[in-house]
């Protein structure tokens, strides 16, 4: 079974320096249809001005991932861990059994634009760690670069979830092909458009995708995409 959820319905919020997209329910915005999907809690696709960014907050428990898009955040934690994260790059995170963090749009003219993801994870009270991995989903247009998974294989990050993520460039008339491991999927679109499955995606549209063995995503004009196998 395949549900859209078109950008146009996610939730929004705009405090100035933040303009925030909410695919399922987050701080303000609740919606009792949209709590999530699986073990994927949150997918919000933020744009932080210039010289602006949250400031040190916590988290526990929950796997939380940060793929930018466009410009930097400058990440801090207590962990002890201080990095810069650009595009091309995925930020994971563990909270486990307590972080405290900050992200800040270190550029002061440029703005940070990124998709922030949290994840359930299957194991409570685990040590907070802290990695970043540059990968080639740019450079290595139309083909999956599995990014996180439940084993580390292929060289991505070994995350404490049923879940795995999983990235694509398309270059015009591009395609892939995914065969599900864990039984279910959420497509969510980066930039352009594609077609999934005979359905057709803009950009900040997400698909639910429940019970089904594979799918083929194309684009005649070209796009990027994040796609998630979930248990």
């Amino acid at each position: 079974m395949l549900t859209i959820r078109p950008a146009t319905d996610r939730g929004h919020a705009n405090h100035g320096w933040l303009d925030s997209n909410f695919s399922f329910s987050f701080d303000q915005y609740y919606d009792p249809a949209h709590m999530g999907f699986r073990a994927l809690r949150v997918i919000n696709e933020d744009r932080v001005a210039p010289a602006m960014g949250f400031g040190k907050h916590p988290h526990r428990d929950m796997e939380i991932l940060t793929y930018v898009l466009e410009g930097a955040v400058k990440h801090e934690d207590s962990t002890g861990a201080s990095e810069t994260l650009v595009p091309g790059e995925l930020q994971h995170m563990s909270a486990g059994t307590g972080v405290r963090h900050s992200e800040m749009n270190p550029s002061a003219d440029k703005t940070l634009h990124l998709l922030q993801i949290w994840l359930v994870p299957n194991q409570l009270g685990i040590p907070p760690k802290y990695e970043q991995k540059r990968f080639t989903v740019q450079e290595q247009p139309n083909r999956l670069h599995l990014l996180a998974s439940t084993d580390a294989r292929d060289g991505s990050f070994r995350i404490h979830s049923d879940a795995e993520l999983l990235a694509a460039k398309l270059d015009p008339s591009g395609s892939v092909t995914h065969t599900f491991r864990l039984g279910n999927g959420w497509l969510q679109i980066a930039r352009g458009d594609v077609l999934a499955a005979g359905k057709t995606l803009h950009e900040g549209d997400g698909l639910e995708i429940e019970a089904e063995s594979s799918i083929t995503i194309e684009s005649k004009s070209g796009a990027e995409f994040l796609l998630f196998d979930l248990a």
